[in-house]
């Protein structure tokens, strides 16, 4: 039996990839243009800003994103004093970073442009529709995180 044609268009990956990548560079200009960020940069901040004092394999796990990309990013958040090397005396291997006083002032500055940039998405949705979404995008997320 022959496999069906893959129709890109309804190719569920795909999908999910473009669509990332339009909402990044929909609410990248904000910080971009203001702050001179990277998406990678700015993912970094906004995790140090919900989870401060983590170590980078943390951000590489919550971001789903590449070691070396988050690692390079860090580094240069870290040039930039927007981050902070903390010293953790019961690990030295895992130096947890957290967000330097400037570092959180660029993540108040950000995080409400972020957070309008959302709903101007969700206003497309009804209220259902916002709550089945997030089920949806739950259960794909396990289902993703349980596949070798």
């Amino acid at each position: 039996m022959t496999a069906p044609p893959l129709k890109l268009e309804e190719f569920l990956p795909y999908r999910l990839s473009v669509l990332s990548n339009q909402v990044s560079q929909g609410i990248a200009r904000t910080y971009s243009e203001r702050f001179g960020l990277s998406v990678t940069e700015w993912r970094v901040i906004a995790i140090l800003g919900r989870f401060p004092a983590i170590p980078a394999s943390q951000i590489v796990e919550r971001s789903a994103m590449d070691k070396v990309a988050i690692s390079r990013a860090v580094r240069r958040l870290l040039e930039a004093g927007l981050v902070l090397r903390q010293s953790d005396h019961s690990d030295r291997r895992a130096k947890p970073l957290s967000l330097s006083d400037e570092g959180q002032a660029v993540h108040a500055a950000i995080a409400p442009a972020a957070l309008d940039y959302e709903q101007k998405l969700l206003a497309a949705l009804t209220p259902d529709e916002r709550r089945m979404l997030n089920t949806l995008l739950d259960k794909l997320d396990a289902v993703s995180r349980a596949e070798p």
